[in-house]
């Protein structure tokens, strides 16, 4: 397989999305409005389903820049993909966890990966299907491709909607607050305070913190998908975005840092899980694992996740 980065200027981006569903195709929708992609495939089990889909991608580009939309049912058409996104699988109900999912979206998975493998073996592929770290280690292990070309979204949005509910009370910009959820994208996620920042100074030893107001905005973030699924039957407004940033990340060699869900080969002293910490995402995918000094409460909380996980792989 060949270095993404022998290429130093790429004239045509490929973006192909498995399973166009909610999620999907809100990150379809999220991507068509960041542009810096030439062309979206959508990529389904009946084309039939996904011709509405394409048709009303396409009248919104006279809009946006303008992308080739596509849509297929058949693996083959993923050739010269740069990027695949695998959003395939069943979508959490109220009052399931996204563990429940494991074992029927273990086999989703495991039914896609060969034809990704087999047409589109340069691309970096996204895992988001939940639950993303399980679908995330599988994927890896079935592809055996590099190290790092495989991750899943993870925490992204948990951080997002962390550092949001912190600026409440912060009356900080998010985009400002330095602060993480690490581990499981799950019940046994956690926020790591000790490493938090927000302009270079620790944020708890910032005007206004306090460690219930802290658990209280990580405790929202955790529950937040909970309270939306109940609402309005599941999420994708938000991890649709986070797709779609990721992606731009990938294309653009942003060197962006993200909590994305890695297998781990030794760091933070774990093996054979993919579990979310901070890494630096460019054209390889994960570029690099960053490997945050945690406190040794939060050390065991990562190590926690870990095991969780592991009992579901």
């Amino acid at each position: 397989m060949k270095d993404r980065m022998t290429a130093t200027h790429k004239d045509y981006f490929k973006v192909s999305i498995i399973g166009c569903g909610r999620v999907g195709m809100s990150a379809a929708y999220s991507i068509m409005h960041r542009g810096g992609i030439d062309e979206l495939l959508l990529v389904g089990r009946n084309r039939e389903d996904l011709i509405g889909e394409e048709l009303d991608l396409e009248h919104g580009t006279t809009f946006l820049s303008h992308v080739k939309v596509s849509s297929s049912e058949n693996y083959e058409d993923l050739t010269g993909s740069e990027v695949v996104v695998i959003a395939a699988g069943a979508a959490q109900n109220p009052g399931e966890t996204r563990l429940d999912l494991a074992e029927k979206n273990k086999s989703i998975l495991e039914d896609i990966i060969p034809g990704v493998v087999r047409f589109a073996p340069d691309s970096v592929v996204i895992i988001v299907s939940n639950p993303v770290d399980v679908l995330t280690y599988r994927a890896y292990q079935l592809a055996g491709f590099p190290k790092g070309r495989v991750f899943g979204t993870g925490t992204t949005l948990d951080t997002a909607r962390f550092r949001f509910h912190l600026s409440e009370f912060l009356k900080i910009n998010p985009r400002s607050i330095h602060a993480y959820i690490l581990g499981e994208h799950g019940d046994s996620s956690f926020p790591a305070i000790s490493t938090a920042t927000v302009g270079g100074q620790a944020l708890m030893t910032m005007s206004g913190f306090s460690e219930e107001k802290a658990k209280e905005a990580f405790q929202k973030a955790r529950d937040a998908a909970y309270k939306i699924i109940a609402s309005k039957g599941s999420t994708y407004y938000a991890i649709g975005a986070v797709v779609s940033h990721i992606i731009t990340a990938v294309l653009q060699n942003k060197r962006s840092v993200l909590p994305v869900s890695i297998p781990l080969h030794g760091q933070y002293g774990i093996n054979g899980v993919a579990l979310s910490v901070p890494a630096v995402i460019g054209r390889n995918g994960v570029e690099e694992i960053l490997e945050t000094k945690l406190s040794w409460e939060e050390k065991r909380m990562l190590e926690k996740s870990a095991e969780v996980l592991k009992s579901y792989l």
